[in-house]
């Protein structure tokens, strides 16, 4: 009897831990995907577009409820929506998801890939941007814009000039001679819908501040 008893008590015991750790498990997926939807963005830097504020291969943090309560600034760096990826023939297209691949023809439906850019806020809504002799100038302004932030010296020796629609924004890279950012994209603005998060740290491999 008394083993028995033993017995049951030893079961209980480790059904109650088993559905403790279940509970453990359902909270911390639950914390995370709370955090990463509307609280956080983490997001990698494949290229060397961000040099040398961020470095190929670095890993960021950004926060989404900064632009949920403010809107984005002139020299932010942040994540935005740039496209979305075939999975087909893994070809990037701007814009939003369309139903057929424009390069390969294929079907697509919903299950594109989402591309996420991370670049610097140049231009605002209703600004005029012109780059001349590889600066750039802000509304017709004889100075150039001051850049602290940018790798070197664009060495382009190309002539752009942009009127920002409202409620959109110019990106651009900090390594401009090496950064296929607005400049050259078919549709240099971004919208505001589709600004993510104002980056704020690095946390991969040398843990930071991004101003």
């Amino acid at each position: 009897m008394e083993n028995n008893e033993k017995e049951k008590k030893e079961k209980t015991g480790w059904v109650a831990e088993l559905i403790s750790w279940v509970q453990v498990l359902v909270s911390a997926a639950v914390i995370a995907f709370v955090l990463t939807t509307f609280v956080i963005a983490n997001s990698e830097i494949p290229t060397g577009s961000m040099e040398n504020t961020i470095m190929a291969g670095s890993r960021v943090i950004g926060s989404r409820l900064h632009y949920k309560f403010s809107e984005p600034e002139r020299g932010d760096v942040a994540i935005f929506v740039f496209g979305w990826q075939c999975p087909q023939c893994g070809a990037i297209i701007e814009g939003d998801k369309q139903d057929t691949c424009p390069a390969c023809g294929s079907e697509v439906g919903k299950h594109g890939h989402t591309i996420y850019y991370v670049k610097r806020v140049i231009g605002m809504p209703g600004d005029v941007i012109d780059i001349v002799d590889d600066q750039v100038y802000l509304n017709g302004s004889d100075t150039p814009l001051d850049e602290p932030y940018i790798a070197e010296p664009m060495n382009q020796h190309e002539t752009y000039h942009f009127e920002v629609p409202e409620n959109c924004y110019f990106m651009m890279g900090d390594n401009r001679n090496y950064s296929l950012d607005a400049r050259y994209w078919q549709n240099h603005y971004i919208s505001r819908d589709k600004m993510v998060a104002k980056v704020f740290f690095e946390y991969f491999p040398t843990p930071k501040v991004i101003h």
